[in-house]
């Protein structure tokens, strides 16, 4: 029952803005109505969260799933923009006129190597790879179920403005949503609302951090390395000493930066020294500037 909680708080929040921006108030019944439409929605918004989460697709290849939500939303009136930002799987539905506009942001893209199966033990499913471990299939199906509950209340006329449901890919180290803003896609909201899966139900106010992510390649010379080391240069040499030195400057940045990577190619046999490496950095700060300061050493 979380995921339809869930929508009800969208839902309730997404009122109220609509409230304070037509100066009328929104009446208790009127949300409890909408949040009762939800709940009548149940069966149909459970299986296309299920669906999502089968289909497992990881950012910027959320096909199926990105236009599940598309067909959804267009059955209930929203016009749909796709491909927006010069992203296949990124899409804006729109629903009704006017101010306020109020948007609501919907992420359904999956983590390479979280494949698993309903069980609490580990276990991964035969030919999948991927999964929802963030529970982002949980998230577009919640956004996408407060969006429709909004729009049902403007066709009957009971609230006015418009309703914008944002599909945002590759959320897991994509930045989707990044691209969306920059083509301003975003520049006519009065609001956007986001929530996310979690182990409790709460509202937080904190900011999110700052991150910038860069892969480092490093070019070696391969080598035979039993008969002939000494005529090869090591490139994943080049990215351990690489790792090694980040580490070392942990203890002279900002204390609040965070600095994560992972090896992502280091060779493809012990025996052949590698000529190819190239490791995946994260850094996060909760302000921009710093984020910069420490990508660029």
């Amino acid at each position: 029952m979380k995921l339809i909680f869930i929508s009800g708080c969208l839902l309730v929040a997404a009122l109220n803005s609509i409230a304070q921006n037509n100066t009328f108030k929104i009446g208790e019944n009127l949300k409890t109505s909408a949040a009762k439409n939800i709940q009548a929605g149940y069966e149909d918004y459970k299986r296309i969260a299920l669906n999502i989460g089968d289909y497992a697709e990881v950012g910027f290849k959320e096909n199926k799933s990105s236009l599940l939500l598309q067909n959804t939303l267009s059955q209930h009136g929203f016009t749909i923009e796709a491909g927006v930002a010069g992203m296949p799987t990124a899409f804006v539905a729109s629903y009704g006129t006017g101010k306020p506009v109020i948007g609501i942001l919907a992420e359904f893209d999956a983590l390479p190597g979280l494949s698993q199966d309903t069980s609490f033990t580990k276990t991964p499913i035969e030919g999948r790879t991927s999964g929802h471990g963030c529970g982002h299939h949980l998230f577009g199906t919640g956004s996408v179920a407060a969006a429709i509950a909004i729009q049902q209340l403007i066709e009957a006329g009971k609230i006015r403005g418009t309703i914008k449901l944002y599909g945002t890919p590759a959320e897991e180290g994509g930045g989707g949503k990044v691209y969306m803003v920059r083509e301003g896609l975003f520049d006519n909201a009065d609001v956007v609302l986001h929530w996310h899966p979690g182990d409790k139900n709460e509202v937080t106010y904190s900011s999110a951090l700052a991150y910038r992510s860069a892969k480092f390649r490093f070019y070696g010379v391969a080598a035979h390395a039993a008969a002939s080391p000494e005529k090869g240069r090591s490139a994943l040499d080049a990215v351990e000493a690489m790792d090694n030195m980040v580490n070392m400057m942990r203890e002279h940045i900002p204390q609040e930066s965070r600095i994560h990577y992972v090896i992502t190619n280091g060779g493809k046999a012990p025996n052949v020294v590698p000529d190819f490496a190239e490791v995946f950095y994260y850094v996060r700060h909760p302000e921009r500037a710093t984020v910069e300061i420490c990508l660029s050493g």
